[in-house]
């Protein structure tokens, strides 16, 4: 979990991790829950101890406390004098129980004995800061790092120096013991990232290994009995270094590396959603896994020849290229050549990388009449790669946008005769099919350009300057930044603007669009972060964090929206909520205040809006839409299409469905032998079989009223007919035909019932439900009694009416049938 500032200081036993920021420790247990916190410091904790069932903690006002591990109170509480005695390291002697050594910043050591509060001995020191305390594997014997870059190797028993090395780097910042492994080094850290061991039996310096790391060397350790060394830096790395090679010097066998200084763009690489390329401000280009860690890659620091700043190191290097402000990736070609394309900080000059090698390319990318010579005021300003990832388009600070071949770095063109604007280049972006290249400028252009033979199509005046664009090639929506903080989209079909957006307070650093094309979340210096629903043109979300999010870039699966913020080295991951549970996206009010939302971490954080939005989705479960709308409406029934298509065509149907011959039946007998239902299970008596079937027909099942038959009786005197209906909706298509056969006289009905059929379906016109099932019902009605109905005058009487309501109903419909049709075909064809 997440402690509410940065931590400061790290110390771990076998069972709790210790952590402290400002003036308060905390314990946490299985590296996840605090469970212990220690509140009595005044000033900020710098040195942290564990011993045994205690923990030590000591303050920059020089303040010592002894904590009860379990019970969170003070055993005891020492107060240092700062002139005499400021304590600068702490460690706990092998074998000495009870006792602590402190080394100060006037270079004495103390020993003291916690259990009774006792100073045991002042050792008198080297007059030099103590920087570092370290066991070494022999009792009694401790190493001693100081802030001349002097190591004394002492022992505390006799108060003897057993050797002394020196080191040319400054302070000594970190100090461990190989062990167990028959090799007697040490290894000491310096303040500019190099490592120096050496060898304890020789008494001199075995090998060094320099730039380790890029800042000072935080803490290093060898693992107990193997030859391994872990080091940490401020340089946001950690690396395992594995000693098997010639000469003692160690190699990386394993590392974890962020970017030492905080990231300024970011992207999602390929469609999968899975790696995020980020630019720092470090100059270096990495790519890290959403997957797992082992997956990050760095693809390394820019350089104007590679081979002179291997030559150099990282702290002389003068070919070193500035950090990288805007860069392009495609991953078509990504496996033949370089995919990916940046743009650097004042540098006119692009570069290329490859994602396949984790390496800088081959090109750098510029126009041939800056090749003899750099000018200092032009720079590349924006950068993008065509979707099949062969060319790369570049816009200059001077207006100037051109083309070049990804695969042979060759100039393949420029828009316009000498520039493409008047202004700088502020944004550009290439259609998914290579057809149009969308520039725009500062002076308030923006312009179509035909990919091929370079020629302007079309150009727009903006209200205000453009700060960048961003184009979403499947939908062909281009969103625009302003520098007056509004948004605008426009759709690069009809070359229209679709939609504006204003409601940033800042200017706008970054925005991105969902996969679908249906979102766009935009990220300003004013801290917030907003999400803006583009067919309804409202804003559905907006929260705000504590630092502006420099760069944002939404995952190709729409899992992820991925962030970095002003002075922070992470890149934080957003999950989106709509994947996982039902959200209303409803616009927010006008009135609307956001509420400051923490960055993620790695534990789950309950958000502070999840109550909010907990009563609108119960209303969107709730909701059931009623039967009908209203009643001036034509409301059609529910049903599947086959229940009253067919009606018509069911002799066809049961003519084609005929079987061949008929089924015959097996002799053997069947494997679950069937049983008679009851509580006392037995066995149905095997039937006799009968050859000769009697032509009879039983006519007492057909003397049986049907359910629908007495419903219809029932209606007549009752006039009520929702029953009889909802059994006839319950019905397959066969049923409904047997029962309406059944209404005729010579099928056992009678003209009554008939009249009260007739009746149902006017009432069904009449309350403008059911629509097609009551065509196709009296549709099926007239074919079977066409006959008896031309022969009964109160039958005929109903049909003439039901016919006159049924002419007013379709001339109703079909005037709104026309209407929306009209509508639909406008929508689609017309350029709105």
């Amino acid at each position: 979990n997440a402690l509410p500032q940065d931590i400061t200081c790290l110390a771990a036993d076998r069972m709790l991790i210790f952590a402290s920021y400002d003036n308060i420790l905390h314990a946490f247990a299985r590296n996840k829950e605090v469970v212990h916190t220690y509140e009595g410091h005044k000033a900020r904790i710098h040195l942290v101890q564990p011993f045994g069932d205690h923990v030590i903690s000591v303050d920059v006002d020089n303040v010592l406390i002894v904590w009860n591990i379990q019970t969170e109170e003070e055993y005891l509480q020492v107060d240092f004098d700062k002139a005499t005695f400021a304590v600068s390291a702490v460690l706990h002697p092998s074998t000495y129980l009870n006792k602590i050594l402190l080394g100060s910043e006037q270079g004495s050591l103390q020993l003291w004995n916690i259990r009774s509060n006792k100073l045991l001995y002042s050792f008198p020191g080297w007059q030099l800061a103590v920087t570092t305390l370290e066991q070494a594997p022999a009792v009694d014997v401790v190493a001693v790092g100081l802030v001349s870059g002097h190591i004394i190797v002492h022992n505390i028993k006799f108060d003897e120096t057993l050797m002394k090395f020196q080191q040319d780097w400054g302070p000594i910042t970190a100090i461990s013991f190989r062990t167990a492994d028959g090799h007697p080094v040490m290894a000491a850290g310096s303040p500019i990232g190099h490592i120096a061991l050496w060898d304890l039996e020789e008494k001199k310096l075995m090998c060094q290994m320099q730039n380790a790391h890029s800042t000072a060397i935080a803490g290093m350790s060898f693992v107990p009995g193997e030859p391994l060394l872990i080091t940490n830096g401020a340089d946001n790395a950690i690396r395992v270094w594995i000693f098997d090679g010639p000469g003692g010097t160690g190699r990386v066998l394993r590392s974890r590396v962020g970017h030492s200084a905080p990231p300024s763009k970011i992207r999602y690489h390929g469609q999968n959603g899975e790696h995020i390329l980020s630019a720092g401000q470090d100059g270096t280009l990495q790519s890290f896994s959403t997957v797992h860690e082992k997956f990050n890659r760095s693809l390394g620091r820019g350089s104007i020849n590679k081979k002179k700043s291997k030559k150099k190191g990282l702290k002389l290097d003068t070919m070193a290229l500035p950090p990288i402000t805007v860069f392009a990736s495609e991953v078509a070609h990504q496996s033949d050549w370089d995919s990916i394309v940046a743009c650097h900080q004042g540098y006119i000059t692009c570069t290329t990388w490859n994602y396949q090698k984790a390496s800088m390319g081959a090109h750098k990318l510029r126009p041939e009449e800056f090749s003899k010579h750099k000018p200092i005021d032009i720079y590349a300003t924006a950068v993008d790669i065509t979707s099949c990832g062969n060319f790369a388009v570049i816009g200059l600070s001077t207006g100037q946008v051109d083309v070049y071949n990804m695969q042979s770095g060759i100039h393949r063109g420029r828009y316009g005769k000498e520039r493409a604007h008047e202004g700088a280049v502020r944004g550009l972006a290439v259609d998914g099919l290579n057809q149009l290249v969308i520039t725009a400028g500062s002076e308030g252009l923006i312009k179509f350009w035909k990919f091929k033979n370079k020629d302007l199509v079309y150009s727009t005046e903006l209200s205000s300057s453009p700060s960048g664009i961003l184009l979403h090639r499947d939908s062909g929506i281009l969103g625009i930044a302003f520098d007056d903080f509004s948004i605008s989209l426009l759709d690069i079909e009809t070359r229209k603007i679709v939609r504006t957006f204003s409601g940033h307070h800042g200017r706008i650093n970054d925005m991105t669009f969902s996969p679908d094309g249906r979102w766009l979340i935009t990220s300003s210096m004013d801290c917030t972060i907003k999400t803006w629903d583009l067919p309804s043109g409202c804003l559905i979300d907006c929260f705000l964090v504590d630092s502006a999010a420099v760069s944002l870039t939404m995952s190709p699966t729409g899992d992820f929206l991925a962030s970095t913020h002003v002075d922070d080295l992470g890149i934080y991951l957003w999950s989106n909520r709509t994947l996982y549970s039902l959200v209303s996206l409803r616009p927010l009010p006008a009135d609307y205040e956001p509420s400051v939302v923490t960055l993620p971490s790695t534990c789950p954080v309950q958000d502070v809006d999840v109550a909010g939005d907990e009563e609108t989705c119960d209303e969107m479960i709730e909701y059931v839409s009623p039967e009908q709308l209203g009643e001036q409406l034509v409301t059609l029934s529910s049903l599947p299409e086959s229940r009253w298509k067919n009606l018509l065509s069911l002799d066809v149907i049961k003519k084609r469905n005929k079987p061949r011959e008929p089924p015959k039946v097996p002799k053997s007998a069947p494997f679950f032998i069937p049983t008679v239902p009851g509580l006392i299970p037995r066995y149905v008596a095997p039937e006799e079989e009968n050859d000769t079937q009697s032509k009879v027909v039983n006519l007492g099942v057909l003397a049986q009223k049907s359910d629908f038959y007495i419903h219809l009786e029932e209606a007549l005197s009752t006039n009520e007919y929702t029953a009889p209906l909802n059994l006839l909706k319950s019905l397959g298509p066969s049923n409904i035909e047997i029962e309406l056969r059944g209404l005729a006289p010579e099928g056992g009905g009678s003209a009554e019932v008939m009249l009260s059929f007739l009746r149902m379906i006017g009432m069904m016109l009449n309350k403008k439900y059911n629509f097609e099932l009551a065509q196709a019902y009296l549709a099926l009605f007239l074919k079977l009694h066409l006959k008896i109905l031309s022969s009964e005058p109160n039958l005929l009487e109903e049909v003439s009416r039901l016919s006159a309501q049924l002419e007013e109903t379709w001339i109703h419909l079909r005037a709104l049938f026309n209407q929306s049709l009209c509508v639909l075909t406008y929508m689609k064809s017309a350029l709105l």
